[in-house]
């Protein structure tokens, strides 16, 4: 039964294809936000640049190379990074080779194998990205002290053919240095 002073959230949209099979073998592209978008995973830095970023920003726009941006993770970063590197040993019908650790969100793309025999079924899409969630979470929240570290859901885009897989790759790798001139003039 509802009361009155409840509130009412909007029921949300599936982003999922209906009928397909997540635990298929294939290539996914996954993105997975922290909660409330807090920075806590890590940050941009500008490598090797000793001027100021109004300086930087003038150079880019009169056609010189932008500056190199590097991703320093924070300490929940480094967890981050430790337990999608250890999706392969839980699964091992699970690769993840391209992923970026950006300060309040993730991109990996996740790849589903033929799973070799055995009594177990491969795990879907979901049971890699909900032990990854769990697993990173329980680990954050001893160490830190962080509540509720991710955001319900993540977003999967299934990655069609290697075109498609080049455009995800050039995505993950390119996430830096938009990240860094989307936040150049703002506050965080």
């Amino acid at each position: 039964m509802k009361m009155d002073n409840e509130k009412t959230l909007p029921k949300r949209k599936s982003t999922r294809l209906k009928n397909f099979d997540y635990s298929s073998a294939g290539a996914y592209f996954v993105t997975i936000c922290v909660r409330d978008r807090m920075h806590i995973l890590s940050e941009m830095v500008i490598a090797d640049i000793t001027a100021a970023d109004k300086t930087i920003e003038i150079a880019v726009g009169e056609g010189l190379a932008p500056p190199e941006i590097t991703v320093k993770l924070k300490p929940c970063g480094e967890i981050v990074k430790e337990q999608l590197q250890l999706m392969e040993t839980r699964f091992p019908s699970v690769t993840i080779e391209d992923y970026i650790i950006m300060p309040d969100h993730i991109h990996a793309v996740i790849f589903l194998h033929e799973k070799a025999g055995g009594a177990s079924p491969s795990p879907t899409l979901d049971d890699v990205i909900c032990a990854f969630k769990s697993l990173t979470s329980r680990s954050c929240k001893q160490k830190y002290g962080i509540e509720k570290m991710f955001q319900r859901s993540s977003a999967e885009h299934i990655v069609r053919d290697r075109d498609d897989y080049e455009t995800r790759r050039k995505y993950i790798y390119e996430n830096p240095r938009r990240w860094y001139y989307k936040h150049l003039n703002t506050k965080e």
